[in-house]
């Protein structure tokens, strides 16, 4: 934290502490939203930064809107705070038809903000001072401020940095008697790894030996590549009273800006979870809501279409990264669309030479240090982005590593 918030000041931000609370004392501006707005200052960026996908929202969804808002009065009002009961209604039967989780749409879903506010809503619900949450490390960043907002510990285990796969042992050795939650974003942000069924049971299996909590991202559900299964927590029945699914519209759909998302928990914890959601943010916005049913309801295509453009995307960017070696190296991510680079030490620390992209090559990038101590040496990229932004920032990035290295193909 206190690196992070160092390295920040550095680059120009300061922060106020008199007056303010602990709890947002003891929390930073992720470094994913920092980096963009430190870029603001500097023309011509060309971002790998941000997860934000280049394509429009679907046609269908924005007309299915601009319907509503002409024809239905109710689309500018208050919804009730679980959300449209239709949303909930096909969200359910989405979950049945492509995972074959069964779920009650009256009392085990939620509609939220985004999965950001599912996300926090969830870890403020199970999160009390002192709490210990298990993180995967290398992590989502916004999780660990999440879990400190809640006055948790983020407690991290490492993954295998070979492959970015789960170490159960190591994952073992760092629970206590304090262990009160595990955050897993799988597929994962910001590694793009996919874990394989049994290491998602073995997981389960852990958590219900010792009672703890398990809150799943599940943003990138969908996004899977190379015919890779994916396999969800929710789908483990004996663990049903321990774990929260929180999923987006955002990357399925293109609609990150819309800002719907939905939780999805046994009844007796999304009570709970409701009453953060009401005190938060009463609904989610109606507007987004209808986009959302309009999405589950139209057609599905444009979901295979996005994720065979982005696994295109994919290995184009691995293939400009392998000119590059053996001077950087990764892991060909099987999910998501994020790839972390593992960078030369004598360039710096990530956050120094994420830095350096942005004021040299003009390329935003994201820190590893900003998802805890196993992204340290690292760089996030992001293969969000049409071709020509992933060409010309790789055309930077490779001059700009060729200048300071010796590349020899």
């Amino acid at each position: 934290m206190a690196l992070k918030r160092s390295a920040l000041e550095a680059a120009g931000k300061r922060y106020r502490e008199e007056g303010i609370s602990r709890r947002v004392r003891g929390i930073a501006v992720s470094a994913i939203k920092e980096m963009p707005l430190l870029a603001r200052d500097i023309p011509g960026c060309v971002s790998l930064g941000q997860g934000i996908p280049s394509f429009p929202t679907p046609e269908h969804i924005v007309e299915a809107v601009c319907r509503h808002l002409r024809e239905a009065s109710w689309t500018g009002k208050y919804t009730l705070g679980p959300g449209l009961p239709a949303l909930r209604r096909a969200f359910a039967a989405a979950l049945d038809r492509e995972r074959g989780l069964h779920v009650d749409p009256e009392s085990e879903i939620c509609i939220t903000v985004g999965a950001m506010e599912g996300l926090c809503a969830a870890i403020l619900t199970v999160v009390d001072s002192g709490d210990e949450v298990l993180l995967p490390s290398p992590n989502y960043a916004s999780h660990i401020e999440q879990v400190l907002l809640a006055e948790g510990r983020p407690v991290f285990f490492p993954l295998r940095p070979l492959d970015w796969q789960l170490d159960l042992k190591a994952l073992r050795e760092k629970i206590s008697p304090r262990t009160k939650a595990l955050v897993l974003c799988h597929p994962h942000n910001p590694t793009g790894a996919v874990f394989p069924e049994e290491a998602v049971r073995a997981v389960a299996e852990i958590a219900l030996e010792h009672g703890f909590f398990v809150i799943c991202d599940e943003t990138y559900d969908f996004l899977t590549y190379d015919g890779r299964s994916y396999f969800s927590l929710l789908a483990v029945p004996e663990l049903r009273r321990q774990v929260i699914g929180v999923f987006s519209f955002s990357k399925k759909y293109a609609m990150t800006g819309w800002r719907v998302g939905a939780v999805v928990a046994d009844r007796e914890i999304l009570d709970h979870v409701m009453k953060v959601h009401d005190a938060a943010a009463i609904c989610a916005p109606t507007p987004s809501q209808v986009a959302a049913l309009a999405a589950l309801e139209g057609p599905q295509d444009c979901v295979a279409q996005f994720r065979d453009i982005l696994q295109s995307r994919r290995d184009r960017l691995c293939s400009r990264l392998d000119r590059m070696a053996p001077h950087i190296s990764y892991v060909k991510p099987q999910g998501a669309y994020y790839v972390m680079v593992k960078i030369p030490p004598d360039l710096g620390d990530s956050m120094t030479v994420a830095l350096r992209l942005l004021k040299e090559a003009r390329v935003i990038t994201i820190p590893g240090a900003a998802f805890g101590p196993g992204g340290e040496g690292h760089v996030r990229l992001s293969f969000g982005g049409t071709e020509e932004e992933l060409d010309e920032a790789m055309d930077r990035l490779e001059l700009w590593i060729s200048q300071r290295v010796d590349i020899r193909r």
